[in-house]
């Protein structure tokens, strides 16, 4: 699907139902930043930031890379919750936070796609939620697989929240992020956190190039869609003010 029609697509989604409607398998450049697909070859590493220290002031922390990044400061602090997590349950896949905002770039502008924006809680108002995957032309058909209660499509499956993720994938990896005792895909501490696993899964080492690459493809099967993330990584990796 070309992004003019995935755009028709989106704005038809807005009047009819209120909700974002986005195409899980094309996202060019939705906020006209001038991000482009980095041009690398698969298994390059990408650039990391320093870890995130057991102890860091994740708001002071945040607030200082927003204003260099681009980056809303309360996505940030998702991002960093979710490396500070996911290093200290699987310290091998060296997840770094910037990784975790390339994807939130890409899928949806950090929670900001369309009218959406996270409100105080971390939650993408309206919410986010794809088109149906319902193998028209440029989409895979998926048919429904949690009732409706996810994506609110009883018919068809599609990809929901910040992060972006399919209802089956949601039921394997969704993760309370902020504590509440709720696993929310719209909101973002728990999406973050759920992507961190999810690129983690299989014992991959995310600073690898390898590692790196195999998480992100899992996460979208299309060489394109990696390298925009891995462009947003790199950008947001130069943006950390820390040595």
């Amino acid at each position: 699907m070309g992004w003019l029609a995935a755009a028709a697509l989106l704005l038809v989604g807005i009047v009819l139902v209120g909700l974002v409607s986005i195409d899980r398998e094309d996202r060019r450049n939705p906020d006209g930043d001038g991000l482009v697909a980095a041009d690398v070859d698969r298994n390059t590493p990408v650039p990391q930031p320093p870890a995130l220290g057991a102890d860091t002031d994740l708001e002071f922390w945040a607030s200082k890379v927003a204003g260099r990044s681009g980056v809303p400061a309360r996505a940030l602090r998702a991002y960093g919750a979710a490396e500070l997590a996911q290093r200290a349950a699987t310290p091998d896949c060296r997840l770094s936070w910037a990784t975790l905002a390339g994807i939130g770039r890409v899928e949806s502008d950090h929670g900001r796609l369309g009218r959406s924006d996270l409100d105080a809680d971390g939650v993408a108002r309206p919410r986010i939620v794809g088109v149906p995957l319902d193998g028209s032309s440029g989409v895979r058909e998926v048919l429904d697989t949690d009732g409706g209660a996810l994506d609110g499509d009883p018919t068809y499956d599609r990809a929901i929240g910040p992060m972006q993720f399919l209802p089956t994938t949601w039921a394997r990896y969704g993760a309370d992020g902020n504590g509440d005792g709720v696993r929310d895909p719209h909101q973002v501490d728990d999406a973050a956190r759920a992507a961190a696993r999810y690129l983690c899964a299989g014992d991959r080492d995310t600073a690898s190039g390898q590692g790196w690459w195999d998480g992100v493809l899992a996460y979208n099967r299309s060489a394109e869609y990696a390298r925009l993330v891995w462009a947003a990584a790199d950008r947001y990796a130069a943006a950390d003010p820390r040595p």
